[in-house]
């Protein structure tokens, strides 16, 4: 007879980061419902039903697959937090912004579903894999090589720059973020730049766009009124990151998202530092 593990049953995800955290614990046949922008991993779109955008959700497709948890986040969720209480629906809204805070929500999910043990041993894993970043980054400092100063671009009209825990894994693979002072705010509103030539003036040696799932766009990038001198600009240091693979604060931010910020990374430390 097949033991059970305890916890929740019937899950709804509202975001793709849980989603994508209880496929890789082998925990999916609790998985219910999910957010009509997940794409990790593919085959949950092909499986479980949509129920939900990111500040809408149908609440009562959600209610009619009968959960008995629904993973939120942050207070961007929180009207349809309060409609799913309000029907006796337990709730549970994360609201990590930061690395530490992304790898303490893995952690508590993984204990909710009775997968501790396994939940820790991946955490360890990643945090390995970023302390090896890290040292590879010091190695080439070590050399002489300097780190890029490094513009991440959230969204393109208006300008916004990286949210926390993207500032903080830029950090890690050997950028500075240009914009350090706004990483710390969590709502996008206030992470515009108003004035395109302050990003100008900061003089970014890499561009790095991920437009929360807009195709960017390095040839409009470089024609923007003025940028013709910025270093990245010159020396055609223009890159995409794909917003599933960094913007979820989950396992892709920590384990893709931060290896294709180190490839870019890297290479400019050892032809350009």
């Amino acid at each position: 007879m097949k033991t059970v593990l305890p916890g929740p049953q019937r899950i709804v995800c509202l975001t793709e980061e849980t989603t994508e955290w209880l496929y890789l614990l082998g925990q999916e046949a609790r998985v219910v419902g999910i957010s009509g922008y997940t794409v990790r991993p593919r085959r949950a779109r092909d499986e479980k039903p949509k129920v939900s955008a990111f500040l809408n959700a149908k609440i009562d497709k959600i209610l009619e697959l009968r959960p008995d948890c629904v993973f939120g986040f942050s207070d961007l969720q929180a009207d349809i937090a309060a409609a799913l209480i309000r029907a006796g629906v337990q709730v549970t809204v994360f609201n990590q912004r930061s690395v530490d805070e992304i790898f303490s929500m893995l952690f508590q999910v993984a204990a909710m579903v009775g997968c501790a043990d396994e939940g820790l041993a991946r955490i360890a894993a990643m945090r390995q894999r970023l302390d090896a970043i890290r040292a590879e980054v010091a190695a080439l400092e070590a050399t002489g090589k300097r780190r890029p100063k490094v513009f991440f671009e959230e969204w393109d009209e208006p300008h916004i720059s990286g949210i926390r825990w993207v500032s903080e894994l830029l950090g890690i693979a050997g950028g500075d973020d240009v914009f350090p002072e706004l990483a710390v705010q969590s709502l996008g509103k206030h992470r515009i730049i108003a004035d395109g030539m302050e990003i100008v003036a900061r003089a970014p040696d890499i561009v790095i766009g991920s437009w929360c799932g807009k195709k960017f766009r390095a040839e409009k990038v470089a024609a923007r009124p003025g940028w013709q001198n910025v270093p990245a600009v010159k020396n055609g240091q223009l890159f995409e990151i794909k917003s599933a693979d960094i913007l979820q604060p989950g396992p892709a931010a920590l384990t893709d998202g931060v290896e294709q910020m180190h490839r870019i990374v890297k290479a400019w430390m050892v032809a350009h530092g």
